[in-house]
């Protein structure tokens, strides 16, 4: 019994959400204003974003050359890692460049 009313507590819940939101208005077109302070925030967040992955590169760095120090004082020899060839220029790209004029 507890857990059809839980069952029907709930989808009254869903129910009653749902026709809220779907009585809300369309949100007002920006003003000139907002969409400058958008761009502004925008523009923030790809500077910090770009922050803090000059930062995790930095930190990845410095423990790589730790491990390397560290395993060469124990008397250990360690490869350096591998890293991928660099990947195929498309050929797509290839044939979007435009051919020198004569």
């Amino acid at each position: 019994m507890k857990t059809i009313r839980a069952i029907l507590g709930a989808a009254l819940v869903v129910v009653t959400f749902g026709l809220a939101v779907a009585k809300l208005p369309p949100a007002p077109p920006m003003t000139d204003a907002q969409k400058a302070t958008a761009e502004e925030a925008k523009a923030k967040a790809a500077a910090a974003a770009e922050l803090a992955k000059q930062q995790q590169a930095k930190a990845e760095d410095r423990v790589i050359a730790r491990y390397f120090a560290e395993m060469k004082a124990k008397g250990k020899t360690v490869a350096p890692p591998q890293l991928p060839a660099a990947a195929p220029q498309p050929i797509a790209a290839k044939a979007a460049t435009p051919a020198p004029a004569k």
